[in-house]
This record gives C-alpha cells, structure tokens and sequence, in this order.
C-alpha cells in the first residue's frame, strides 16, 4: 500500500479502528520448519482466494559490501534472471508470465528477495524455478556485460539525475559514519565502471546457499504440502560454509555533521537524521516503537504537528516530513526533511530551527493521552490494512526473519504499540534527539552557489 493510501485508511481510523483490533487479534496460522541443508520455511495460511506468493530472502544487502565492491548483490540480483542449469536467459520469467504469474526481486541493505504471486496449484513451478537458479546459476559474461550497462543506467535515472535521490545518498553516506549502511545499494558508479563477472560469481558462491536463506510461502496452502514441494526441489541443494556478518552497528555519539549540495532543483530543502536504534540493537523494544509512534505523531497526515503547526499553523513549510525504519538488522534513522515556504521569505535556518522546536516541545511534554491514542489507532489502521494483502504478510515475515528477527513479531507488534506511554515517548525524544546524533544536510539550486 503506498503512502498516499496508507494515509487515506488512517482517517477512517475512529469508525474502524474496534473491528480491526479485533480482526488482527486473531492471526493467520502459520508454520516454520528447516530443511536438513538449513534452509528455513515460513508458511501463512490465507484461505480467502486460491492464490499464493512464494518469496526467497537471502541474508545479503548492501551494507555486507565493502569499499570498492559495491553495487554487487544488486547486481547478482539482475543476473539471477538471466540463465541456470535448466533455462537460458528470460526463460524462467516467460513461463511465469504465460501461467499468469506476477514475478519481480529486490535488494535493500540488508537483503536480497525474489518472489511469485500465482494460482495456488502453479506453486510447484514457481518453486522448481527458484531451487533451479539458487542450485546451477550460470551468469553468462555476455549478458552480464549488457546488463550492468542496464545497471548503470538505472543509477543515472533514479539517482544521479534525480536531485532528491541524490541529496539523500549523499545524507545516508554521512549519516552511517562507522556501518555498511552508508553504501547506496545500487552501489557507487566507480565501482560498477569497474565490476567483473567474476566478483559476481564469488558473490554469488560466498551468499546464495540454502543456509543463508528463508522461503515464505503465503496464501491458500497448508503446511503438509509446502514441506513436500521444498523438500522435492531445495533438499538436495547442500549448505555451504557462509561468510560471518556482523550487525551494522554506529558510533553512539558520532557528532554534529553537516552537509550543503547544490543540485538540480528549483526549491531549498532540508534533512535532518537521528542516529537511534532499530528493534534489532535497541536495549529495550519500547524505545523503538516510540520512535515509531513519534514519526505518526509529527507526520501522521492532516491533524499531525508538522503539518498542523509548521505548514498550516507558522507558513513555516510548504510540506515537511519524518520517518523511521524500525527493521533493519543494524542500527537505524529517523529522519525529518522539509521545504521552506518561499512564498512567505522562509528560509532553511528558520525551518531547521522550526523542526528543532517540535523535538524540542516532546523532549519538554508528552504527548497527552488522547492525542497519542488518535496516532495509535492511526498507525495500528494503517497496519492492519496493509497485512490485509497476502504480499504484504509475506514481506513483513521475511524481513523480519533476514534481519535477524523473528516472524512472531508481526503477530506480536500491535500489542508492543498499544503499550507505549507518554512517557515512552518522552524518553525516546530526549535519548535521540540530540545534536551528538545528528546529520544536516541543506540542499539548495545550483545557481546559489556563487550568490
């Protein structure tokens, strides 16, 4: 579900909210077993439509790359597409398209994913074809020297001529002094000029084992006849030796850093990141789904304070923002940006300084109760809406599992969220919010630079 929409259901959320709670009390079935290689196998049960989604995570992002090789598991996700023992290039997604399937992958920092959403009895198929490329990939040095050209062109469409997706690398790299999370997960454009096939390959061979890897499978199945398909096409891939990884972990206190870019846009913008915990490195879970509440209740559609106070309230901003990943397997941001109102003489030290007070205002009070309940039941709406899709159950519980976690929060965090107390939320703000943790970046048009 995208924001928009996200945002749109939360309105509802007073008329609805005592049906949802009550709907999200009761979860799907779901099952979890281990091959003898080591691959693990979640299954959800959603028996409203004969259709499933089959996913394989792999426990391989961006921020297990080091300096001068980045930009390869994103890569390998691109040539897993493109030949195995079985099928040449593209002949795998042929066939799923002409049994009606939808078929796509993505990486992040932190994982690798393929999945399938097809009628429940092609599930077979779906599963031959993802044990096929995980067993015997070829990556052929003629399709990997027409797809990283693919690749690079990508990086200029969505980052290098996109000024918003470029100031925000730019932030994430300052903002992630000591981890692997500073790396853009398309990699840096040096380092894909110079990519071989070869470092592919040992990519490939070091991450891409059964071991290293959970299938999720969600939707009209049962457990008993997953564990048969999985067991037929993956038992005979055997585990390998996998690389250690430890948990991108960031200085506490790396201090104040600052960043101005002069880019290709017609507007001044501003970010501001917080060094924090996500629910993997916090030392209790309740920092971080204040945290999340907090970013709900700054920016949690037209009643929250950034919009109420500092675009609608001062003319401060002409829009403002503030999100907060809680599910890497490191250390995570919250994150502010705005744009200054221009049409009233803003500017992005007034912004800066406007955001600034609205930390500053938590860390003084908390919320009241009843304000913090209308952004709770906002956020458990909203929640409670997108686990409605088969696709979504099936995303959430394999990120959860490859960042470390387990499944079982998923069916745990709506009770962890009614938790959080005023309190809570002040605490978070005066730990976080602090200038010791913090990146600014100012972005502004080109031709300010010489003014």
């Amino acid at each position: 579900m995208n924001m928009i929409a996200r945002r749109t259901a939360a309105l509802f959320f007073g008329m609805l909210c005592t049906p949802l709670l009550t709907f999200a009390a009761a979860p799907q079935p779901t099952h979890e077993f281990t091959l003898d290689n080591g691959l693990k196998v979640i299954v959800r049960e959603d028996h409203r439509a004969p259709v499933v989604v089959s996913q394989l995570w792999y426990k391989v992002g961006s921020s297990y790359e080091t300096p001068g090789q980045t930009g390869l598991s994103h890569a390998l996700e691109h040539m897993m597409f493109k030949g195995s023992r079985k099928l040449g290039a593209g002949e795998a997604s042929r066939i799923l398209r002409e049994l009606g399937a939808e078929e796509n992958a993505f990486t992040s920092d932190d994982y690798t994913a393929y999945y399938q959403v097809l009628a429940r009895d092609r599930l077979a198929i779906a599963l031959e074809l993802e044990a096929d490329r995980l067993a015997s990939l070829k990556l052929p040095a003629d399709e990997f020297k027409r797809e990283i050209e693919v690749i690079k062109e990508e990086r200029r469409l969505r980052t290098d001529d996109k000024p918003s997706s470029l100031a925000y690398e730019r932030f994430k790299a300052m903002a992630y002094p000591a981890s692997g999370y500073h790396t853009p997960t398309i990699g840096w454009m040096a380092d894909l000029e110079r990519m071989t096939v070869e470092e592919l390959r040992a990519w490939y061979e070091a991450w891409y084992a059964p071991n290293n890897a959970t299938l999720v499978v969600v939707g009209d199945v049962s457990a008993s006849e997953v564990k048969v398909l999985a067991e037929r096409y993956f038992a005979d891939i055997p585990k390998r030796a996998v690389p250690p990884a430890k948990i991108p972990l960031e200085l506490d206190a790396p201090g104040e850093r600052r960043i101005t870019l002069y880019l290709k846009t017609q507007l001044p913008s501003l970010m501001m990141g917080f060094n924090v915990p996500g629910l993997a490195t916090a030392d209790s879970p309740s920092q971080v789904h204040a945290l999340r509440l907090i970013a709900a209740l700054l920016d949690g559609g037209y009643s929250a304070r950034l919009a109420t106070r500092l675009e609608r309230g001062e003319e401060l901003v002409s829009g403002a923002s503030a999100w907060y990943d809680a599910f890497p397997r490191g250390d995570s941001l919250f994150v502010l940006s705005a744009t200054p109102n221009v049409q009233t003489g803003k500017t992005l030290e007034q912004t800066e300084a406007g955001l600034w007070r609205e930390l500053q205002d938590l860390q003084r009070n908390p919320p009241s109760a009843e304000e913090l309940a209308r952004v709770r039941a906002q956020v458990i709406a909203s929640l409670v809406y997108e686990r409605d899709s088969i696709t979504s159950q099936a995303t959430t519980i394999g990120q959860l599992e490859t960042v470390g976690l387990s499944w079982q929060l998923m069916d745990q965090e709506l009770a962890a969220l009614e938790a959080v107390t005023p309190q809570d939320i002040q605490n978070a703000a005066t730990t976080f919010f602090t200038r010791d943790r913090l990146s600014v970046a100012h972005v502004l048009p080109e031709e300010k630079r010489d003014e």
